[in-house]
């Protein structure tokens, strides 16, 4: 089993980045995907979340209008667009896999981090 994001860097205020999280040896299109965040010396947060199929996006209030979640679940890949990004979007953001029958079985990526500064 693999998640591996990736798309993650320096961008400035107002900028945009895409993150990638590529999935290997589950059934990606019974899970439902997510996408956290975890900034230094704070919890790790949701950021949003996409059903199995695609059909539903939920997102943070902190987030609403700026990230898109999507996923593909022919290439095995979710994604985050992040638009209009602010300094406090700083963070290393982590892809989160739960399986939507039986939640106990979940999986993590290793974390991409995303830093947003002049």
């Amino acid at each position: 089993v693999q998640v591996v994001e990736s798309g993650g860097g320096l961008v400035q205020p107002g900028g945009s980045l895409r993150l990638s999280c590529a999935a290997s040896g589950f059934a990606f299109s019974s899970y439902t995907m997510s996408w956290y965040r975890q900034a230094p010396g704070k919890e790790r947060d949701l950021v949003a979340f996409i059903t199995s199929a695609g059909g539903s996006a939920n997102y943070a209030d902190s987030v609403k209008g700026r990230f898109t979640i999507s996923r593909d679940n022919a290439k095995n890949t979710a994604y985050l667009q992040m638009n209009s990004l602010k300094p406090e979007d700083t963070a290393v953001y982590y892809c989160n896999a739960k399986h939507t029958s039986m939640p106990v079985v979940t999986f993590w990526g290793q974390g991409t981090q995303v830093t947003v500064s002049s």
